[in-house]
């Protein structure tokens, strides 16, 4: 028999490991290796049965560490239809990769010891990998290039993907939000604003939504006329109402040219205007340089001329377009990825980037708009086509005037309504599949970043937490939920991902626990944040967030919520003890009165004591004793509660050697820390009075089960 056959039985296993034959110590660390690849073979196997085959396997890699490049890990590489994995033989850790989040693969130079291939991810991971031979390299580098960008829309991972867990089913998160129904919450349509149905089959803008809000004084004629003068048909509508009547509108630049002018769209602003009687005048924001402005009127575009538009202030606020931004995004990248720098050189790479720069002016341009609004100003919104700093400023500026937008449920109305509804091309933007590289741009990561300093300069106004933010972040370049794919509506309807696809909102839902901030005060008053530089920050968590090994740290939110879940468990289980010391307390003092009853009875006052009735008195005793421990559930169940939990610190990998990087969880019952993987089974505690289901680990889990079969 061979000698992995040998022991393949869990009996087997543990004989053979109790047994002190010579050389067994050295053949169980052979016959632990081996288990440990079996492991990873069974789940590249689920993994090839559930989105596709192994493409390629290739063995003695080594995996390079990005701060210390002595230090390397040996093992397997696969590469499937989805994902790149790296089994660590020696650590016994594993490394997945999604190819839909790769955005560069790059051949290194061959060296001596093999042939490295750089992976940049769209998430800011950086890994290298040294294939030994140069043909499997070359293999590997161009399958990658192929697979993490598909050629058709329908290649890409969503409608590949299919959920492990049962809990979150294919619709759910669909139909979580309502664009009728957001405007109704801003008390909209009213006597000024009404819906129009001239968008219904996407006619009079395709990439608009079908429902938009306009003055209701403006006839379809204007409507039109307005259309065919702005670019991309896009016409300014409404995206936002505030209580006090004034109102933000966003479109794209105006087909003006030199000189040129269209009345219907002088109509139009006009009609916006008198939506807010309070307001003599508005302002128009557009919210690029004026250069670059001026330079588009030379292509028949431009911006609107102050001498036909009566009542209204135009202001150029100076966002940069999304090449520039693509650029500096760029430095930052390269900047975290070079080892060593002093102090001097980071801050210096990082200023010269012009990142946080461009940041703030995001940020200065909304809460321009919000002040406006907040004053009792109307102001209409647009860039070139008014669906990248147009999205930007128009939520964030509405993020900062209504609290709702800053919960958990309104930020993602948010996002359906001035990024999903109104169109920004994702698809594009994100690089979802193969195309002009010159489209891709980091739009909807500096919407997300701005967020994020907005959490920072005030952290108790906002629902979710920062790991919220960096999982929205993932999810749109991963396009493993339909939510995020296609440019428009129009194209989302189309593809028909509400039927194909999973949502990401499901997602949320099902892990919102996790997302909360443990900070939050609701709050229903207009931010005001101070923008000061100072206060601007260069936010680690996203850019370096794959730097643990060499920075171990643990988030203020998640020990926060770690310890508000870790106190909520032994209140729980507090109670628990509580009734049943009550429990035991009434059924001792029960005994004690039945055999005081029996000891003072008439009878026994007056006849003497004989042998029957003193064994009949203890036997009562016995029977109250034995009806104390039979009735209710063993005394030692109560203990099944981890009191102490492991700090999150020390867990620098879960169990099954899952990156390090990735969330970590709390077993209720042992206290010990694992992945998502090893503890997505939530079972009622016998410690805990709720009985509320909590996380377990799947050791646990079965330990529990058996004991409730036993108790059964």
């Amino acid at each position: 028999m061979a000698e992995k056959d040998r022991f393949v039985s869990p009996a087997g296993f543990r004989l053979y490991r109790l047994s002190s034959a010579p050389g067994s110590y050295s053949l169980f660390c052979r016959l632990r290796s081996w288990l440990q690849r079996e492991a990873v073979m069974a789940k590249v196997a689920r993994q090839q049965q559930q989105d596709g085959s192994v493409i390629k396997k290739i063995e003695n890699v080594r995996m390079l560490d990005r701060y210390n490049s002595k230090k390397t890990s040996a093992g397997t590489l696969y590469l499937t239809a989805t994902h790149l994995i790296f089994f660590d033989t020696e650590n016994n850790k594993e490394s997945w990769v999604l190819l839909m989040h790769i955005g560069n693969v790059e051949k290194l130079p061959i060296t001596t010891t093999g042939c490295p291939i750089l992976i940049r991810c769209k998430t800011f991971l950086s890994v290298t990998f040294v294939i030994p031979k140069e043909r499997d390299s070359h293999n590997i580098f161009t399958s990658l290039l192929v697979l993490c960008q598909p050629a058709k829309i329908e290649d890409v991972y969503c409608f590949l993907y299919k959920s492990n867990s049962d809990k979150i089913s294919k619709s759910a998160g669909w139909d979580s939000f309502n664009l009728e129904k957001e405007y109704q919450r801003m008390n909209v349509p009213n006597e000024s604003w009404s819906l129009t149905t001239l968008n219904q089959d996407y006619q009079l803008c395709d990439t608009y939504p079908k429902f938009l809000f306009v003055p209701s004084s403006v006839s379809t004629s204007i409507l039109v006329g307005s259309s065919k003068f702005r670019s991309k048909e896009r016409l300014p509508v409404l995206t936002y109402l505030h209580g006090n009547k004034a109102s933000i509108c966003r479109c794209a630049q105006p087909l003006s040219g030199f000189n040129a002018r269209c009345m219907e769209d002088e109509q139009l602003l006009t009609c916006i205007l008198y939506t807010n009687p309070g307001s003599e005048y508005m302002y128009v924001v557009d919210t690029r340089p004026k250069i670059n402005a001026m330079a588009n009127r030379a292509t028949g575009k431009g911006y609107e001329n102050e001498n036909f538009y009566d009542s209204i202030k135009f202001n150029f606020l100076g966002i940069e377009n999304i090449h520039v931004m693509r650029n500096s995004l760029s430095k930052v990248v390269d900047l975290c990825e070079q080892r060593n720098l002093s102090m001097s050189q980071f801050i210096g790479g990082l200023d010269s980037s012009g990142w946080l720069r461009h940041i703030k002016t995001i940020l200065d341009t909304s809460a321009f708009i919000c002040q406006a609004v907040h004053s009792g100003k109307s102001v209409v919104v647009h860039c070139s086509d008014g669906w990248d700093r147009t999205a930007q400023v128009c939520s964030l500026a509405s993020l900062m005037l209504d609290p709702y937008y800053r919960s958990l449920q309104g930020f993602q109305a948010l996002i359906e309504k001035d990024w999903l509804a109104f169109g920004h091309k994702f698809s594009d933007r994100c690089g979802h599949i193969a195309g002009d590289s010159k489209e891709v741009s980091p739009v909807f990561t500096q919407f997300i970043e701005a967020t994020w300093q907005l959490t920072m300069i005030q952290p108790t106004t906002f629902e979710f937490n920062e790991r919220f933010l960096l999982i929205l972040h993932d999810h749109v370049t991963s396009c493993q939920y339909g939510t995020f794919i296609g440019n428009c509506e129009k194209e989302r309807v189309d593809l028909k991902l509400k039927d194909r696809t999973f949502s990401f909102w499901g997602y949320v839902e099902e892990h919102k626990k996790e997302f909360l901030n443990p900070l939050y005060s609701a709050q229903t008053e207009t931010m005001s944040p101070d923008l000061s530089p100072q206060n601007i920050r260069f936010w680690r968590g996203m850019y370096c967030r794959f730097e643990n090994g060499v920075h171990p740290r643990e988030h203020v939110y998640d020990i926060l919520l770690a310890t508000s879940e870790q106190t909520k468990s032994i209140d729980d289980h507090v109670k628990f003890l509580q009734k049943r010391l009550s429990y035991f307390k009434r059924k001792i003092t029960d005994g004690a009165d039945m055999v005081k009853n029996s000891l003072f009875s008439k009878e026994i006052c007056i006849e003497p004591m004989t042998y029957n009735r003193e064994e009949n008195i203890i036997q009562s005793m016995n029977d109250a004793f034995d009806n104390l421990t039979v009735m209710e559930p063993k005394l030692d169940e109560a203990h099944k509660v981890a009191i102490e939990w492991k700090s999150l610190r020390e867990a620098v990998s879960c169990e099954c050697s899952t990156d390090s990087s990735t969330k970590k969880y709390h077993c209720w019952k042992c206290g010990n820390v694992f992945c998502t993987r090893c503890i997505d089974m939530n079972v009622s505690l016998p410690g805990h009075l709720s009985q509320d289901p909590v996380p377990v680990c799947h050791g646990c889990r079965k330990i529990v089960s058996r004991s409730s079969t036993e108790s059964s």
